[in-house]
């Protein structure tokens, strides 16, 4: 086995640990942030069915962002939607045999990384041409598009202009997963895709792009506006008053 491969494999474990092991840290911690006011975005759902509706149409349909800001809202659903497939079609390189949905998917997913980039250009060229959001601007936030959009014209260029070995691929990413460790591919645009990948999951834990999962915990969004119905009490003020 070349060093190249022992190089790539002990990245991706790497990798993994810190993705896997910062989230839930990440997670753990929001679950434990005290939430004392009741401060839902009106108009609120009363109800927790009304809540978990809410939810759903946020993380599925970025309902404030459509409300807010229209051409925003476009090229944000186009790289999150773009990227949701993307990653479903990527799924096949770990399974076999692939499900059937995986499978169904391929050529919407091929096709779905020119929404994914196109919406990534526009994110882009937000943060340069509208002043607040120029201002407010860091360059993390810079970096972080420059790295999505690098991941994005890298595997857009092995799907159609420089093809890798797909059954190789195949091969060494089954073998992460199984612990029978094949070789990578050692196609150039193939290595840089993948270790951009890997950066991106090792820096995720501790970027912006944990509003995936933080979106679950903030309170604007999970609570029902029933102050006059129910007191809400946060579990630290709870348990002191039991005391």
């Amino acid at each position: 086995m070349t060093s190249l491969t022992l190089i790539y494999i002990g990245l991706y474990y790497f990798a993994a640990i810190v993705l896997i092991g910062g989230v839930a840290y990440r997670i753990a911690e929001y679950s434990r942030t005290p939430a004392p006011l009741k401060i839902p975005t009106t108009p609120a759902p009363t109800t927790t069915g009304g809540v978990v509706l809410r939810m759903a149409r946020e993380v599925v349909l970025f309902e404030s962002l459509f409300k807010s800001n229209k051409w925003i809202w476009v090229f944000g659903w186009m790289f999150h939607v773009g990227l949701a497939l993307v990653l479903l079609r990527h799924v096949r390189y770990f399974q076999e045999p692939i499900w059937f949905v995986v499978e169904f998917v391929q050529p919407y997913g091929q096709y779905a990384s020119f929404a994914m980039v196109a919406g990534l250009l526009g994110l882009w060229a937000r943060r340069f041409l509208v002043d607040r959001v120029r201002y407010i601007s860091t360059p993390s936030d810079h970096l972080m598009l420059a790295l999505l959009l690098g991941i994005g014209a890298s595997g857009m260029m092995l799907s159609f202009v420089s093809h890798t070995d797909i059954i190789a691929l195949k091969a060494f990413a089954l073998g992460l997963v199984t612990f029978d460790w094949q070789p990578v591919p050692g196609d150039g645009p193939l290595l840089v895709h993948l270790a951009l990948v890997a950066l991106l999951m090792i820096i995720f834990p501790v970027s912006k792009l944990l509003h995936a999962p933080g979106i679950f915990f903030s309170p604007t969004r999970n609570q029902a506006d029933n102050p006059l119905e129910t007191r809400h009490i946060a579990p630290w003020a709870a348990a002191a008053e039991r005391k």
